[in-house]
């Protein structure tokens, strides 16, 4: 056999060897990229906290700043009026509340009422007078709104009607004649406020809170026809616990 047919019959006889070889190379098919999958950032998210249901507490205040400026008139003279000092109610004061919250999410709200007592009161004298006032104590149906800002943190606002007794009086002999004003009447007015309540147990926790009561005017007469406007208001600030039931 010449040397060009040993050759082509060489090649004629690898040919399938190396399509065979490629073919079993391939045997597994066509191989896609991987491509790594894009990973969300983790959102961690602040539990609310659990402050729904029933509670009572008890808070313990000091008033200040209740300002009330005493005038006496005679009501059948033009202009025949004249102050004599101003009262500022200020005092200690002790109370006890109930309430129920809801819970929506971090928002928390509910009804609350609440009785307070104490020695709220200021005393004058001047221009031959002396005044005096006190609030004998205080009846409120209060309206809490708040918001958990940690599981174990509550900041809220309040807003309510409250009821308070007031002991009044301007007795003496001055410049406008004699007055014998003592009276004791009560007067409905309302209290705004905001506050912070933070958990000690699951079941305690311990409030700071600060408000403003203002109950209107109440105008009294003396036995003489001598009239005068009690103008009862004051600030309040107080600390507290309250139990969950």
């Amino acid at each position: 056999m010449s040397n060009r047919g040993q050759i082509l019959k060489t090649l004629a006889l690898s040919a399938p060897l190396a399509l065979a070889g490629g073919f079993a190379a391939n045997a597994g098919g066509y191989i896609a990229p991987i491509v790594e999958a894009e990973v969300a950032p983790i959102v961690e998210v602040t539990p609310a906290g659990d402050w729904a249901g029933a509670y009572a507490g008890v808070t313990l205040g000091y008033a200040f700043s209740g300002e009330d400026r005493v005038g006496l008139e005679n009501p059948t003279i033009a202009g025949d009026q004249h102050n004599y000092g101003k009262l500022d109610l200020s005092g200690a004061n002790a109370g006890v509340r109930v309430g129920y919250r809801w819970q929506k999410d971090k928002w928390v709200f509910g009804p609350e009422l609440g009785y307070e007592a104490g020695n709220i009161e200021d005393s004058v004298s001047e221009g031959g007078y002396r005044s005096h006032s006190k609030i004998k104590d205080v009846v409120a149906l209060r309206f809490v709104t708040g918001y958990s800002v940690r599981p174990d943190m509550l900041v809220y606002g309040v807003a309510g009607v409250a009821r308070g007794k007031v002991e009044y009086s301007v007795t003496g002999d001055g410049a406008n004649g004699p007055s014998d004003i003592e009276d004791t009447f009560n007067r409905t007015g309302y209290i705004v406020g905001l506050g912070v309540e933070k958990k000690l147990t699951d079941r305690v926790s311990l409030t700071g809170q600060y408000e403003y009561a203002n109950f209107g005017k109440e105008t009294l007469t003396s036995s003489t026809g001598l009239d005068t406007e009690a103008t009862a208001k004051y600030n309040n600030v107080k600390v507290g616990l309250n139990f969950r039931f």
